[in-house]
Parts: C-alpha cells; sequence; structure tokens
C-alpha cells in the first residue's frame, strides 16, 4: 500500500497513530512504528523535560520514523515546537490552533508537519502555510472534535489541496481505510482502536469499557465551552451532559469539574471523576492485541477490499 504518504514518512504503511493526550506514549508511539506505521508521542502541557525523555526512550525502542502530536493552545506550545527541533523529531502533528508561526523553522530542520484539521477553510491555510500533508478528522473521533463527518469532510479536503490527506474519525477495521482511501485519502490516523492495544499504558479499566462499548455508549460533552469533546459514556460524562442540557453546570463549573479529569481516567481509571475520551468506534472493538496485529490485520484487509 505504497502512496505519498508511505514516501512522505517512510513507513511501511499509510497509517499514523492518534496523539491522544495522556495516552500517547513512548512505548505505544514505538510500538505503532515497529508495527510499519508511525507512532506519535501527545505533547499535551506536559512538562518539558518529561517530553524530552518520551522522545528519547521512543528512540532507544525503535530505529523507525515517530513523530510528536503538539496540542497549540497548551502554555508550553512554543517550547515543545523547540523540543521536536533540538531532538531532531520526523513528524510533528498539530491540534487545536493554527501552526503557522512554527512551519518554516520546522521545514528547516527536516520535520514532516502534519496539522489536523476540521474544515476545507483551515486545510488550504495550512497548505498555503507549507504544511506536508493534512490529517482531515471527522467528528466521530475520540477527544476534541469538529462538527463535519468524516464521510463528508475527506473529500472535500481531498478536492480543495494538492498536497495529500490523511483520513480520520471512524476508522477502526480495514472496512474503514478502503472507504477513506475510495474518499480521497492517502492515509489513515487510528486512535481509539489503539487503546485497546497490549502496548497501550492505560488503566485496565478504560481498556474494559472500550471493549465492553456498544454503538450508543457515547456522548458528546462541553459544547457550551466551545470545547465539544467525546467521551464514553459513564456516570460522570452523563452527569456532565445532563448539567449542560439543563443549565445546573455553568460553563465555569463544567471547565473548574473536568480539570486533571483525563488524567483520572487514563491513569486511575476513575469511573466516578474520570473522562474516557473515546470514538464512536468503540463499539466495534472487541478485543486487546498486539499494535503488529491490529496493523496487519487491518491493512491486509484493506487491500483485498480495494483490490476488488
Amino acid at each position: 500500500m505504497k502512496t505519498r504518504i508511505t514516501e512522505l514518512l517512510g513507513c511501511k504503511y499509510p497509517l499514523i497513530q492518534g496523539g491522544m493526550a495522556w495516552v500517547a506514549e513512548n512505548t505505544l508511539a514505538a510500538a505503532v512504528s515497529n508495527a510499519g506505521g508511525v507512532g506519535l508521542i501527545a505533547g499535551g502541557s506536559a512538562p518539558i523535560d518529561y517530553l524530552r525523555e518520551q522522545i528519547r526512550l521512543c528512540k532507544e525502542k525503535t530505529d523507525k520514523p515517530f513523530g510528536v502530536n503538539i496540542m497549540l493552545m497548551s502554555p508550553n506550545a512554543e517550547d515543545l515546537a523547540q523540543l521536536c527541533i533540538d531532538e531532531k523529531v520526523a513528524v510533528v502533528t498539530t491540534g487545536a490552533g493554527n501552526p503557522g508561526k512554527y512551519i518554516p523553522a520546522w521545514k528547516e530542520a527536516g520535520i514532516k508537519v502534519i496539522p489536523v484539521i476540521p474544515s476545507v477553510a483551515l486545510a488550504k491555510r495550512m497548505e498555503k502555510a507549507g504544511a506536508d500533508a493534512v490529517v482531515a478528522e471527522g467528528t466521530e473521533s475520540g477527544g476534541h472534535i469538529g462538527e463535519n463527518t468524516t464521510m463528508c469532510l475527506v473529500p472535500q479536503v481531498v478536492d480543495a489541496l494538492e498536497i495529500p490527506v490523511i483520513a480520520a474519525g471512524g476508522i477502526a477495521d480495514g472496512r474503514g481505510v478502503a472507504a477513506s482511501f475510495m474518499l480521497g485519502a492517502e492515509g489513515v490516523q487510528i486512535g481509539t482502536r489503539f487503546l485497546a492495544s497490549e502496548e497501550c499504558q492505560i488503566h485496565p479499566t478504560f481498556k474494559e469499557l472500550v471493549v465492553k462499548a456498544k454503538d450508543t455508549d457515547n456522548v458528546v460533552t462541553g459544547r457550551y465551552t466551545g470545547h465539544p469533546c467525546r467521551n464514553i459514556k459513564t456516570k460522570f460524562s452523563k452527569m456532565l451532559a445532563n448539567g449542560e442540557k439543563d443549565g445546573s453546570l455553568t460553563p465555569e463549573q463544567f471547565e473548574e469539574v473536568t480539570l486533571g479529569s483525563l488524567r483520572k481516567a487514563v491513569q486511575d481509571g476513575n469511573v466516578e471523576e474520570g473522562s474516557f475520551l473515546c470514538g464512536l468506534i468503540a463499539g466495534m472493538v472487541n478485543d486487546v492485541k498486539p499494535c503488529k496485529d491490529i496493523i496487519e490485520e487491518m491493512m491486509s484487509q484493506a487491500e483485498k477490499l480495494l483490490n476488488r
């Protein structure tokens, strides 16, 4: 499955792992890269010393290309942008903002720049700014989301750009990969499926929630704060959704009660106070297996479908 994405990133398969905050660390990233994809370490708001260590640990575990995801609204985004240059990271993906001011320095350092975008307008701006590719992420994704669906967003972005497009949101098997290619994408970004991988370091409770989730076990919270997030349904996420709906939680109270809730989910498995961010595709995830098996099964199935 050679595409412009495999050529650009020097990987076997046109697949990158989602830069999931608190989830995407060196063990998972290295496993995905060793399996032929491109693993990512999530920058989030973590201390720079910690992220430097994560990058160096990943280099010890793989000699394949891997990258870092930078949330541009993070207070340390500027420091992390420089860290990626200092540590000679192969790929940077970005979210929650416009990376335009960092792109020239990254490109000069030989870093491939791939912004995650929710709209055609932003995709065009990223191409003009010098991005090597974009991830067109539909609302089916876990975590922070836009409103356009993958099925509608990807072909419109493909039609608008000359650079390659990576599809994200609602992809869990080879059928999703093949469908993405039919929409014009040249690669896929996978997040939720890797939550149920052996190498993913999240709390066992989180993995269990993903594996047991049905198609309706999903809820979006935080739309009225301007930062909507897709979660697995738990008592906590339903409380947030109800508080937003009936006005019993103000946006300020919402932000206060959710502060640190992702860490509580990922590290502690705390279903009373944790936000278990997860995509709509969780209902298709039924087992925990190594990243290598996940990727090879996915790509083998996609290739068979595309060869029809």
